[in-house]
């Protein structure tokens, strides 16, 4: 009787359909931090929260935000490769480090606009996506940026090359590269440990986007800021493929279209808080999202523009390739198949 049943589902086509396939599935869902800002609180959050609803999938969504598990962001990778967490908000240059490859989405000077930034994720995405399949069991479900990520400092600048000698934060090595290239001192750190780093001088200079500098409240500890974008801050989501298989493939197409919808909308929002956090930071209007404060906006020359321009090819570039050929013998390769053309490198 049992066989006769699972051959007219068979028949039907039953056994593999969303309709067969009911069974609840729990996602465990690893986020950005909540400290990073009304990214993570206006758009990522409430989508996994109401996951289940706005897609009609059978899922348990359990979702925590990094900075309340105590997780390191240099760990996700790893973290996703072991099954601890199903889907995994990534932070891309934070773990550039375990897999290099990532990093060629997001070179110093190499995305100064969205839609340029945009262009890149499109065209190199798909690189990074394989390679994420082959060595981290990771399928990427969509890319976004926080925005254009700028130099926050605690002591008086008029241009770039005033941090000479100064301790200045970042977050991967390209960007380290760019910044000793003009004197500064890199001092990598996570994003958690800034605002009390430049409070005690441990930094004098920070760099990151300029509405998660506002929610993390560094313009209460900084005084200056030159909104000279070094990186987008791309970032993306990843699914471990044990969990992406548990889905049959209408539930997968329905998962992507979902997150397709959120990264588009996540684009267009980023752009929006972006130009807003630059007001508010400086105390100009309108400052709808973000908290005022009274920051001194330093000019942006177009000496520090070409600068940071000339440093795709010039540092960014063949420090990355150096670096990713190591691990990946067809990096610089494929990045200058994707991209090259873009800044002159066939």
């Amino acid at each position: 009787m049992k066989k006769t049943v699972m051959s007219a589902m068979l028949a039907l086509g039953l056994v593999n359909s969303p309709v067969w396939a009911a069974e609840s599935i729990e996602l465990k869902v690893l986020g950005q931090p909540g400290a990073t800002g009304l990214i993570q609180q206006e758009k990522e959050k409430p989508f996994f929260e109401n996951l289940a609803q706005s897609t009609g999938l059978p899922l348990e969504v359990n979702f925590k935000p990094l900075d309340a598990t105590g997780i390191k962001d240099v760990e996700e990778l790893r973290t996703l490769k072991s099954g601890l967490f199903d889907i995994v908000s990534l932070r891309f240059s934070q773990v550039s480090r375990d897999e290099p490859t990532i990093l060629g989405l997001d070179l110093v000077g190499l995305n100064p606009t969205y839609a340029e930034g945009l262009a890149t994720t499109q065209a190199f995405g798909p690189v990074v996506d394989k390679r994420l399949q082959e060595r981290f069991n990771t399928k990427l479900l969509g890319i976004w940026p926080f925005g254009p990520q700028v130099l926050f400092c605690n002591a008086p600048i008029t241009r770039l090359g005033d941090i000479k000698g100064l301790k200045v934060r970042v977050y991967d090595q390209n960007l380290a590269a760019v910044i000793d290239s003009v004197g500064g001192i890199p001092v990598p750190l996570s994003f958690g440990e800034v605002h009390q780093s430049l409070a005690l001088g441990v930094v004098d200079c920070a760099i990151t986007g300029p509405s998660s500098a506002n929610t993390a409240g560094w313009p209460e500890v900084t005084t200056h800021v030159l909104p000279l974008g070094f990186q987008m801050a791309i970032n993306g989501y990843g699914i471990n493929l044990n969990s992406w298989n548990k889905l049959n493939p209408a539930q997968q197409g329905t998962l992507e279209q979902a997150f397709s919808t959120l990264t588009d909308d996540i684009w267009q929002y980023s752009e929006a808080l972006f130009e807003d956090a630059k007001r508010c930071n400086v105390g100009q209007e309108p400052c709808l999202y973000n908290n005022k404060f009274d920051l001194v906006e330093v000019p942006v020359t177009a000496q520090d523009i070409a600068l940071v321009k000339d440093a795709v090819k010039a540092i960014s570039y063949p420090t990355w390739a150096e670096i990713c050929d190591k691990s990946n013998a067809e990096c610089s390769a494929d990045w200058r198949a994707a991209l090259g053309a873009k800044i002159g490198l066939n």
